[in-house]
């Protein structure tokens, strides 16, 4: 790649990184970039994923007080989120990308109705959780089913499981937005890694490409990236950040559609 190249990859992930932190979907920055320069569509993927495990990185230590407090309710959810991870991965390495068609748009539009409904939902989670004081707000069985579907699609695509992610957390705990932030950070990151141990390995056995290169270089933009975008989104009013998931989802859902 040439010098222009590696630079235009650098600002890319430094954009995706900082809407990873905020929100999620920065790959659908970084993506059609990697898609421009010549790599095939299982190379970008592949590239991409392995690259934003930085940005969820750097989000993650933007919430790492909050996670402290959390850390024994979402235990388990990080367990899921790795076993997702893997089957995501396989699936990617073993299967044709034509049923991203399909896929991709069903899921943007269901985490972006997720979020729209989010406040009604959160009343009504609060509701029970004022009458099961103790509970665990993360321990709910519909939560933990959509944490595993997210997880496998974030190990097999990556792109909006930011979004996915963080309509399910805040629509079944109750939570606002910028509570459940970090933990859609830190799931995001279990997911990235585990997926990306698995590309890596395949690359090694010869069944997957990766460019290194590219790599590198979009990840130095991606710690940075997600590391302040993370940092903005703890001084975001909840609001805020509901209006930009919304449009972020919508983007994402257009892109899908009309690509």
């Amino acid at each position: 790649m040439s010098a222009i190249e590696l630079c235009l990859l650098l600002l890319a992930a430094l954009a995706a990184g900082s809407i990873n932190g905020a929100v999620g979907s920065g790959s659908l920055v970084t993506l059609p970039v990697l898609l421009a320069l010549g790599l095939d569509p299982a190379a970008a993927v592949t590239t991409n994923t392995i690259a934003m495990v930085t940005s969820a990185l750097g989000g993650t230590l933007a919430y790492r007080k909050e996670l402290r407090e959390d850390r024994r309710h979402i235990r388990a959810l990080r367990y899921i989120s790795v076993i997702g991870g893997v089957i995501g991965s396989v699936l990617l390495l073993t299967t044709s990308s034509g049923a991203l068609d399909v896929i991709v748009p069903i899921l943007i539009g269901f985490a972006l109705l997720l979020v729209i409904v989010q406040p009604r939902l959160a009343a009504m989670a609060r509701a029970r959780a004022a009458s099961r004081a103790g509970d665990n707000p993360f321990g709910s069985r519909g939560l933990r089913v959509s944490i595993l579907g997210c997880s496998i699609y974030g190990g097999y695509f990556a792109a909006a499981q930011g979004i996915l992610l963080l309509g399910a957390l805040s629509a079944f705990s109750g939570r606002p937005l910028n509570s459940t932030n970090g933990i859609k950070n830190l799931l995001t990151l279990t997911v990235n890694v585990t997926a990306a141990t698995g590309f890596t390995i395949a690359y090694f056995l010869g069944h997957a490409d990766v460019e290194w290169l590219a790599v590198a270089v979009m990840a130095v933009g991606a710690t940075i990236g997600g590391y302040s975008g993370g940092r903005l989104a703890k001084a975001l009013p909840d609001w805020v950040l509901r209006s930009l998931i919304i449009v972020v989802a919508v983007v994402s859902l257009g892109h899908e559609l009309l690509d």
